[in-house]
């Protein structure tokens, strides 16, 4: 990346301003890379337990196996969703707000027992198996922002503040360089008028 400038004062102010903007903000991005770091940490932990939690509910619903030939599975569905959203360090992630089951009735009296068990541990899985399915979608949209956000701080920190230094730098060196020759000619000019004005004498 190349940083267009002039060898004059205007180029050198812009660049001042430029430099500024990104000195003050590097913080800033900082922080928000270090923020979605410790939420990404947090959300990985998260869909591990919920991981967890799935394999045990899914154990439970293997142990009655042998049950659920007799279960009508027609009984019981998901209806709705409820989303929310909630912003992270500036990122928009999904939020499980609630999961709406619609169970249809059924006669207590013909049913076997364990009927209202099973549909309590079908309510339990779904519900598990949905809140990972958000917490993996919300755990890649957060690890997709802090790599863009980690990018943009390598690229002011590595890259751009250090190539504005070393314009700003350049800049002021040929406006001193400049300034110096000036002196210089002029001091020359000087020299030559007062021997000018002693030969006239």
């Amino acid at each position: 990346m190349a940083i267009k400038f002039q060898y004059n004062k205007t180029s050198l102010q812009q660049l001042e301003k430029q430099l500024k903007v990104r000195v003050r903000t590097l913080p800033i991005i900082k922080n928000k890379e270090s923020a979605l770091r410790m939420e990404v940490k947090r959300c990985k932990t998260e869909a591990a337990d919920l991981e967890d939690r799935l394999e045990q509910q899914i154990q439970a619903y293997e142990a009655m196996f042998a049950l659920w030939n007799e279960f009508d599975a027609s009984l019981i569905k998901v209806n709705d969703v409820h989303l929310g959203v909630k912003k992270i360090a500036g990122v928009r992630v999904p939020l499980l707000e609630n999961v709406e089951f619609e169970i249809r009735p059924y006669s207590m009296f013909n049913a076997p027992k364990w009927y209202a068990d099973g549909i309590h541990l079908l309510e339990e899985l779904a519900h598990t198996a949905i809140e990972r399915e958000f917490m993996l979608a919300k755990l890649n949209l957060l690890e997709h922002a802090r790599k863009k956000t980690t990018q943009k701080v390598n690229i002011f920190e590595k890259v751009q503040i250090p190539l504005y230094h070393d314009a700003f730098r350049k800049i002021k060196r040929f406006i001193e360089y400049e300034e110096n020759l000036s002196k210089s000619s002029q001091k020359i000019m000087k020299s030559h008028q007062e021997k000018r004005k002693e030969v006239e004498a």
